[in-house]
């Protein structure tokens, strides 16, 4: 069924913003955009700080132009779960805001490259919806991983969070010949999450899905959802002749896969392109976001854009790296992990108990979580173009590869497990800017531990002598210890303990404070029966 679209009322955009992260900016850019007479509605990822919730509605609860999804839910890359928020999202939207003709996706790091007067007179000079819209089959958008499979398969875990459940379960469904078709009256759409769709397309798309219950249980378990959900809904209801193949978003990715951040020397450019936002702004670029802020609301403002943004990005670029212009970026001279971001470094001689307490901190909070990423090499990691491949290159690049775990997983909280000997690795990262924690995990070490780890290291074997064995002990003993000494004496800010022989309850407390969340939610992590076991 499609629905034919009448021509718009006086342009006001209501812009869906999904965010989990910098309150005080979320606030500002609210703020902005808000002044020029458009509508914000929010959702406020339920995993974050509730405390950054409580300053956000606080701060705008006066503003009759900002609303907020009715109910917060915890989301995930590549989940479900973005799909549903952004539909509470723009549910609150319809409802509070009827003068909205718009309605535009936006995340916390976009800002508008473009001045209010120009977008609305850009939206009303076209009767049309702004969505990528390309056949999912027979279009070459997804450029690495599966294809088909994230349809055809049901997919319950999260490949970034756990990806062995991920593939196994796949493979079972696969093996069993359990793959199943696609709604037949659908021909499936892929493309970019930031759109623009108009008022009476948002409220056909949410009858339409009222309808077909059928169509939601499908998508929920498709994989990245928001990359296929809005596209081919809008591609089945609203003629071919009114829809735009494109995103108004400037966004550019590496060649890793990573999207681009820009910085404060990008402003130029960004005006120059011929979009009306850009994603990602550079937690950094303060300057940049100053400026940008300050356009939106500017009238009389003429713009000569350009659509060669990505050779124009690259040029600049290389030329920064000879001195010229655009300075290099973080890869090239800057070490920074990034101001806002926390870095959390789990530290236990039992690498195990680390690994395990790691897994929980995913599985509840989900936090992105490395483990040994500097002291073993099997580590899981994303492909970061080379970067990652051994671990003489993850310790020679270990700032950079941080950085791009950062932007990989598009996160400002990073978890990573570290040995109890890197303190210079340790001393390394507290000298960045980044805010950096560490948790330290105290084990009890029996003496069939230390005999186990002594076999493990190449101390001792199956046919060591007792006598050998007992001269060894105490000093393995004391070397764990010494580990432990040497990470106190440095008197790091932000070190907090998790004790073996401490209750699930004491450990709570600490835990809480070291991962910024709730005591409820550390209990739950702290109080994993198995956590311990050898």
């Amino acid at each position: 069924m499609q629905y034919i679209l009448r021509a718009s009322r006086m342009t006001q955009i209501a812009f869906i913003l999904l965010c989990h992260k910098d309150p005080e900016g979320i606030i500002a850019k609210a703020l902005q955009l808000t002044a020029a007479g458009d509508c914000v509605a929010i959702h406020f990822d339920a995993r974050a700080n509730p405390a950054d919730h409580g300053r956000i509605r606080q701060a705008l609860a006066g503003n009759p132009s900002v609303t907020f999804a009715r109910r917060r839910l915890k989301c995930g890359w590549g989940e479900w779960s973005l799909v549903a928020a952004t539909l509470e999202a723009v549910k609150a939207a319809l409802a509070d805001f009827p003068g909205a003709t718009h309605f535009y996706m936006l995340s916390g790091d976009c800002m508008p490259i473009k001045t209010a007067e120009h977008i609305r007179t850009f939206l009303e000079r076209d009767e049309a919806d702004y969505i990528e819209s390309f056949d999912f089959f027979q279009s070459d958008w997804i450029k690495t991983g599966i294809k088909e499979e994230r349809l055809i398969y049901r997919h319950w875990f999260n490949e970034r969070q756990r990806k062995a459940l991920f593939y196994q379960s796949m493979n079972l469904q696969k093996h069993l010949g359990l793959a199943r078709k696609v709604p037949q009256d659908l021909r499936m759409r892929i493309g970019s999450q930031w759109w623009c769709l108009r008022r009476r397309t948002v409220e056909a798309a949410l009858d339409f899905i009222s309808r077909r219950r059928d169509v939601m249980r499908f998508f929920k378990t498709t994989w990245i959802p928001d990359e296929t959900f809005f596209q081919t809904i809008v591609g089945h209801l609203v003629p071919e002749r009114e829809i735009r193949s494109r995103t108004l978003t400037f966004l550019l990715f590496t060649d890793y896969g990573i999207p681009v951040t820009f910085y404060d020397d990008h402003h130029d450019m960004l005006l120059a392109q011929e979009f009306l936002f850009a994603r990602k702004i550079s937690p950094d670029a303060l300057a940049l976001k100053e400026r940008l802020g300050a356009l939106y609301v500017e009238t009389g403002r003429q713009f000569e854009t350009t659509r060669d943004g990505r050779r124009q990005f690259e040029f600049l670029t290389e030329r920064g790296r000879v001195g010229r212009r655009f300075a290099p970026r973080f890869w090239e001279a800057e070490t920074s992990l990034g101001r806002g971001r926390t870095l959390m470094l789990v530290t236990c001689k039992k690498w195990h108990v680390a690994k395990r307490l790691v897994d929980r901190v995913r599985s509840v909070t989900n936090f992105p979580a490395v483990d040994y990423v500097f002291n073993e090499e099997a580590t899981a990691l994303p492909d970061l173009g080379g970067i990652q491949s051994t671990l003489e290159k993850r310790m020679r690049h270990r700032r950079a590869l941080v950085r791009m775990l950062f932007d990989y997983w598009e996160t400002d909280r990073l978890v990573l497990c570290v040995d109890p000997a890197s303190t210079e690795l340790i001393q390394d990262f507290y000298n960045d800017k980044a805010k950096v924690r560490l948790l330290e995990i105290e084990c009890e070490f029996s003496d069939d531990y230390l005999i186990g780890h002594a076999n493990r290291v190449g101390l001792a074997g199956p046919h060591t002598p007792g006598a050998a064995m007992a001269l060894l002990l105490p000093t393995i003993r004391y070397d764990v210890r010494f580990e432990s000494d040497r990470i106190r004496d440095m008197n790091l800010p932000g070190h907090r303990y998790v004790r073996q022989k401490s209750s699930a309850e004491e450990n709570s407390l600490p835990l809480a404070e070291f991962l910024d969340i709730p005591v409820e939610t550390a209990r739950e992590i702290a109080g994993t029966h198995y956590l311990f076991v050898d």
